[in-house]
């Protein structure tokens, strides 16, 4: 893509009529960008009504460098800069063309009034014009500082604000476009195009022309293509719909307390955070920053009502149930955003509505009633991290755990419970069957999951515990993980597989889990009396 500056240069000499838009701080640049313009004007009315102060040059030149800036980082289009006078004298000019120059900003429009000036609809007529000598000794001053042949330089004539006829209009442009002027805006306040048109026809495209229709806004647009008008300029329009669109919600707020009726009709927070470039710093954050700073991710599976929960989970799921007067998925939250994990995805199906978590990621497995626990991964395999801890959304457990799983350096790594199985305690179809016992001797036992299931099912071997719903997959591991996810989406009954049929899959392609064993100190919650147990558990284990 072309420079900046060249961008400008080839809208006010492509010899056909272009058209850009006003923006005043780096978002309305950014949407203007998106509308599909292929510039910006940098409005001095503009930039000085966001900041509440009048257009009398009451806002510094630095003021508006500095917000410049971000409107050029915030866009790949050609800024023209409103500079109103230049700011002072021609070396004012000339110190202002260098610092637009270093932030990328493709040319500047000056005007021929006094220094500080007045905004031309206000009293125009009765505001003196710089001696034409002095204002083509900025202009000559300006192109002898820039360095870019491209940086373009407007003259803006106002002898029809100031009350002054065509002969005067038309003198001053053809001095300004002598002493080195890129184009020539020729400026009117009447509600019609009279005076423009009688100087555009006068003018006979010497030198670019430029214009700025506020007044005469209605105008049909093929009148300017057919007296040649290079450069339209919509000057205005952003800051004055922000501020009706901002007038309007205020308004409505404070008549009804409440933010029911503005909501639907005001940008979405996630609206913002596209436009901002959030998802930029993520992808960003992918390929630079050092993967051992990286804090681990989580994925929480709580798509199930718990049809066993009765009466608990008639209009809520079974995480949102209460176990010591807070909800099992906020102890869940709490409980990673403790170790520094804040990227936490929960997959929601049953009364997902009723999730009212702070600091979590929502997303819905359209299946859940259907589905099994590969379906609800399935729907966050795009929030797998680096480093992801994935497990069920009713466990509770003693933070030490975590720590532990957090420590340990493995593509895979399976908690299991090696304490002596009790079938009231939980299910019995995620029994590990492990490469050797627990040797609570040692710590990070060099020991791999050979395969999870029911009891007597594998091998007439004797289980070694149970795999407890926390399965911890690293970098290498995600690799393994969606393309075990690939091949189990091609059986027929995907969507009622659970995460046990995942690591079995994991084994089955080579990859299995290292174990993790602990000895108690965590439960699930299947029933009501899971739920009674639960308050102990939480009240006793507070950490």
């Amino acid at each position: 893509m072309n420079r900046k500056s060249t961008q400008l240069r080839e809208l006010l000499e492509s010899g056909a009529t272009e058209f850009i838009l006003e923006a005043h701080n780096g978002l309305s640049a950014r949407i203007v960008e998106e509308a599909g313009f292929k510039g910006i004007w940098g409005s001095g009315l503009a930039l000085s009504a966001q900041h509440a102060v009048r257009d009398n040059n009451e806002l510094s030149w630095t003021q508006v460098v500095d917000t410049l800036e971000f409107m050029s980082d915030a866009t790949t289009i050609p800024i023209l800069l409103d500079g109103d006078t230049g700011y002072g004298d021609f070396n004012n000019m000339r110190r202002l063309v260098s610092k637009l120059e270093q932030r990328n900003i493709a040319g500047v429009c000056i005007e021929d009034k006094l220094f500080p000036k007045t905004n031309s609809f206000i009293q125009g007529e009765q505001q003196p014009l710089e001696d034409i000598d002095t204002f083509c000794g900025k202009i000559k001053a300006g192109k002898d500082a820039q360095s870019d042949d491209d940086f373009c330089i407007v003259a803006r004539v106002e002898a029809f604000i100031a009350g002054w006829g065509l002969d005067e209009a038309v003198r001053r442009g053809e001095a300004y476009r002598e002493a080195g002027a890129d184009a020539v805006l020729i400026h009117s306040k009447l509600n019609r195009p009279d005076e423009i048109l009688s100087f555009a026809k006068e003018w006979d495209n010497r030198c670019p022309l430029v214009i700025v229709p506020t007044k005469y806004y209605a105008t049909p647009t093929e009148l300017f293509r057919q007296h040649r008008i290079s450069l339209v300029i919509w000057a205005n329009h952003m800051i004055r719909a922000s501020i009706a669109a901002m007038q309007t919600t205020a308004a409505e707020i404070h008549a009804s307390e409440s933010l029911v009726e503005v909501e639907g009709q005001v940008a979405t927070v996630s609206e913002i955070f596209r436009l901002q470039g959030a998802d930029e710093l993520l992808e960003a954050e992918k390929r630079y920053a050092p993967a051992g700073g990286q804090s681990a991710a989580a994925v929480i599976l709580a798509a199930s009502r718990g049809e066993s929960l009765d009466e608990l989970t008639r209009d809520r799921p079974k995480v949102m149930i209460p176990v010591a007067g807070k909800p099992v998925l906020r102890r869940l939250v709490d409980k990673f955003k403790g170790q520094g994990i804040n990227e936490i995805t929960v997959v929601a199906g049953y009364r997902s509505e009723a999730i009212d978590v702070q600091g979590i990621r929502v997303v819905e497995n359209p299946d859940w009633e259907q589905g099994g626990e590969l379906s609800s991964l399935a729907s966050a395999l795009e929030y797998l991290a680096e480093d992801t801890v994935v497990l069920y959304g009713d466990l509770l457990f003693r933070t030490y755990i975590l720590n532990n799983l957090l420590d340990w350096n493995a593509p895979l790594l399976a908690v299991v419970d090696s304490s002596p199985l009790d079938e009231a305690k939980g299910n019995t179809n995620d029994l590990a069957y492990c490469s050797a016992n627990d040797d609570r001797a040692m710590y990070q036992q060099e020991v791999i999951l050979e395969h999870i299931g029911p009891e007597r099912e594998w091998k007439d071997q004797q289980p070694n515990g149970r795999w407890v719903g926390l399965l911890r997959i690293s970098r290498e591991g995600k690799a393994q993980v969606l393309a075990a996810m690939d091949s189990l989406k091609t059986s027929p009954g995907f969507k009622q597989l659970g995460i046990p049929d995942l690591i079995n899959q994991l084994i089955s392609d080579g990859h299995p889990p290292q174990v993790q064993y602990i000895s108690g100190h965590w439960m699930d919650i299947n029933n009501l009396e899971d739920v009674q147990r639960a308050g102990d558990f939480a009240q006793g284990h507070r950490s």
